[in-house]
């Protein structure tokens, strides 16, 4: 089992305040845990915004590198699309790029660690896991 960091469970890890993430990081091999591109283009995006980009930058890229990256491709593009609709029938519409984080969970069958549950619970099929509250 792979599991996908979302960006919240990043920023809580690398600013020290998340230690139920510390923990499970720790109990895993890199090999089993993933990011996406989309989750590094909201850190790098955060780290420009920063006091201090370049440090910001360089802490990111050493924390990301052990994980493999996954990419927003052709099959995570069509389960946004109907992932999408479903929660726009619903009601329940989420931000862009956390549909794209799910979908890219759901095209890789990775199990997303997040803390933003209440985004996520209404997402079909998609396995979640919140290692901040365990």
């Amino acid at each position: 089992m792979s599991y996908l960091l979302d960006t919240n469970v990043c920023i809580r890890y690398m600013n020290g305040r998340a230690p139920g993430v510390l923990r499970r990081l720790q109990a895993l091999q890199p090999t089993e845990v993933v990011v996406c591109s989309v989750v590094k283009a909201e850190l790098f995006y955060g780290a420009q915004r920063s006091q201090n980009p370049e440090r910001s930058l360089a802490a990111q890229r050493q924390f990301l590198q052990p994980y493999l990256s996954l990419p927003f491709d052709d099959a995570a593009a069509e389960i946004v699309g109907r992932v999408r609709a479903q929660l726009a029938a619903s009601g329940t519409p989420i931000g862009p790029y956390d549909l794209q984080i799910a979908a890219i969970a759901l095209a890789n069958a990775c199990t997303l660690v997040t803390h933003n549950v209440r985004e996520f619970s209404g997402i079909p099929d998609l396995v979640y896991e919140d290692w901040e509250s365990a």
